[in-house]
């Protein structure tokens, strides 16, 4: 249990602490360094494979076009979601990509309604309806949606929705993942080489290994998040899951200077409430079932 607890707390600090590499690396453009990352997480990820489990489970899932398509749904979804965070960060929109993780917990609680035909209890509606009520309070305010919160909370949600019901572990799915984008990501980049746009090629040292280090960077929370959700119960996993998006909004606030005005803090305020909410309702049925079964 306390394993588990320090690999969920190491998992959403450093998804915390993504905008501090982020803005380290800004100098290279947003196209680019999500065609890095994608090399070097497949470089990262398959060193370990190698290491941890070799290469036998690829072969019977090379004749199993389910999975495969499934994967490459996934890997199309985590695409987008590394892409779009990226550029966030880039523009100077870390407050907005921080409420699409403040966002996803009821996300996901949506999709397995209406994917999964779970059964939603009241306090879940009430929670989902809250966070409604903020996204549309953001939208009338600021007259759009807050569509990159939006299109990462979905994004995140959806690709979690998939792994969920995915046959292969953390290490087999990403190894897999990143494998399905390399070629595209590839593709981009000896193309982005050939124009003379390439930053790596002309950058420092220093810089190189930054972006190198997207790598283990992208691969290393998710691996501990795997091995979180192997060892503590759901209802902990998702308490602690709040500490990346609140990290990730205190330093777009306190460090980077991002203006939060207070039409923008009511809309958040809502989303707030219902996670509060959500979150409480499932502390009191865990204690309740615990107390039911001892």
């Amino acid at each position: 249990m306390r394993i588990g607890i320090l690999y969920a707390i190491g998992a959403y600090l450093l998804w915390g602490l993504f905008p501090l590499y982020f803005r380290a690396v800004a100098s290279v453009p947003a196209g680019e360094l999500l065609g890095q990352r994608v090399v070097w997480s497949f470089v990262f990820v398959s060193a370990l494979v190698s290491w941890r489990l070799g290469w036998r489970w690829l072969g019977p899932l090379a004749r199993n076009r389910r999975v495969l398509a499934i994967f490459a749904v996934s890997a199309g979804l985590v695409f987008v979601n590394w892409g779009l965070y990226i550029w966030s960060v880039s523009a100077g929109r870390i407050v907005d990509a921080s409420l699409g993780y403040f966002m996803t917990p009821l996300v996901n609680v949506l999709l397995g309604a209406v994917y999964l035909k779970e059964r939603l209890r009241p306090a879940q509606w009430i929670s989902i309806a809250c966070a409604g009520l903020g996204v549309l309070w953001l939208t009338l305010s600021a007259g759009a949606p807050p569509w990159i919160g939006l299109a990462l909370a979905a994004t995140f949600g959806m690709y979690g929705l998939l792994r969920k019901t995915a046959v292969l572990g953390a290490f087999e799915g990403l190894a897999l993942e990143t494998a399905i984008m390399l070629p595209l990501a590839l593709v981009y980049l000896i193309w982005l080489a050939e124009q003379g746009g390439d930053v790596f090629q002309s950058a420092g040292l220093g810089m190189q290994c930054l972006i190198a280090a997207s790598g283990p960077v992208t691969a290393l929370p998710l691996l501990f998040f795997a091995a979180a959700a192997r060892r503590i119960p759901l209802t902990t996993l998702g308490l602690i899951q709040y500490l990346g998006p609140s990290i990730q909004l205190l330093l777009a606030v306190l460090l980077f200077g991002e203006p939060f005005p207070p039409a923008k803090l009511s809309g958040y305020g809502a989303i707030w409430a219902g996670l509060l909410l959500f979150s409480v309702e499932g502390l009191w049925r865990s204690w309740r079932d615990g107390r039911a079964r001892g």
